[in-house]
């Protein structure tokens, strides 16, 4: 089960996956080495994160590239499709709503919600902005089970309460604040600024 495996260990699985389909469609195989290296990971770190997968290599020979990288989109659940809203459609949401690249895992966002009324009834990158008071009713007719959280702080705990309420499964909060939510909720907090004052200080 894929809550068997570290997060740490999760969170790389779409790296190997983005690097093994940026590869030439000629190359047939690939070892976990020349995946290490190319990623300056560890070998043993490398196959140890595969192996989650249920993927093996052949000794001198490496992983059909091809094989690996179905293994390791399955285990992601990329061919899976999973509908997600985005509520908050300021500059950050706008740009959320018009990246493409959500549906390589298979995730795809229907539906979007606002709380400002010049916003309502219009539509960013295709998708329809609706009002946050139809935020509940919303969710269950397009069976989203994640949600993308562009707001303010200020707002961001009701909005997580009502999208909880909703029966969202798996929110990414872009607001910086800690949300509450029942542990049957997965909630990963994003703090862009904070994520950049760090990397700031490392200089």
């Amino acid at each position: 089960m894929i809550k068997d495996i570290p997060e740490i260990s999760l969170q790389r699985l779409p790296v190997y996956l983005n690097y093994l389909k940026s590869l030439p469609e000629g190359d047939k195989y690939i070892s976990s080495g020349a995946i290490a290296a190319a990623l300056g990971m560890g070998e043993v770190l490398v196959r140890k994160d595969l192996a989650y997968t249920n993927s093996s290599g052949r000794p001198k020979v490496g992983y059909v590239r091809a094989q690996l990288i179905a293994a390791i989109e399955d285990y992601l659940g990329c061919n899976q499709k999973k509908n997600a809203v985005l509520v908050g459609v300021g500059g950050l949401g706008s740009a959320l709503l018009a990246y493409g690249g959500f549906s390589k895992y298979g995730i795809e966002i229907v539906e979007a919600f606002d709380s400002d009324s010049k916003k309502v009834g219009t539509s960013v990158a295709g998708k329809p902005v609706r009002a946050d008071e139809d935020l509940c009713d919303g969710v269950a007719g397009c069976g989203a089970v994640l949600a993308i959280l562009a707001v303010p702080a200020s707002s961001a705990q009701a909005v997580c309460d009502s999208l909880v309420q909703a029966g969202i499964k798996g929110i990414l909060n872009f607001a910086p604040v800690q949300l509450k939510a029942p542990e049957s909720v997965v909630v990963r907090n994003i703090d862009v600024a904070a994520s950049l004052a760090i990397l700031a200080s490392l200089l």
